[in-house]
């Protein structure tokens, strides 16, 4: 008796694994049939604004990480570390944002000093990530000008209590 229930589990078991797989690789992958029309649709527009490549189009440019201590009357409380990506629009504003990568950094860290000091950035010991964001986009607009930089990005945000 245990032998007929233990061969119609096996066969139950076959069975349904069979089933399984034959439903799963029954249908082909629409994904690997060819473009869909939103591919389509996203290429034309990428040609239609450019690639990135010596004209239009979105590029990003990543800064070396500021380092920033935040100072109270006790002393250092944290280190701040952040990565700033730099969104512009084409090949001659990416340039000009690598040559003043130095005049822009010392901007950031002259204004975020004073700024996370005086624990405006602040809320209950954490970075208040928009408002920084905010400050390093004005600070980018008045280095660079106003129609170079297209948008800050924060890659990395990371606090360290001492």
């Amino acid at each position: 008796m245990r032998l007929i229930v233990l061969a119609l589990l096996a066969i139950v078991i076959f069975a349904g694994g069979g089933a399984g797989a034959y439903f799963y690789f029954k249908q082909p992958a629409e994904a690997s049939i060819g473009d869909t029309d939103d591919h389509k649709a996203a290429k034309e527009a990428k040609h239609e604004k450019g690639d990135g490549h010596g004209g239009g189009g979105h590029e990003f440019v990543e800064l070396d990480p500021l380092i920033l201590p935040i100072v109270d009357s006790n002393g250092v409380s944290q280190i701040v570390s952040l990565v700033v990506v730099i969104e512009v629009d084409g090949g001659k504003n990416r340039e000009k944002v690598q040559k003043l990568q130095p005049r822009l950094k010392d901007a950031y860290i002259q204004e975020l000093y004073g700024v996370l000091n005086r624990h405006a950035a602040l809320k209950g010991g954490v970075i208040q990530v928009g408002m920084i964001k905010a400050k390093l986009a004005e600070i980018s607009d008045r280095v660079m000008g106003d129609d170079v930089v297209e948008d800050v990005l924060l890659q990395v945000v990371q606090q360290r209590p001492i």
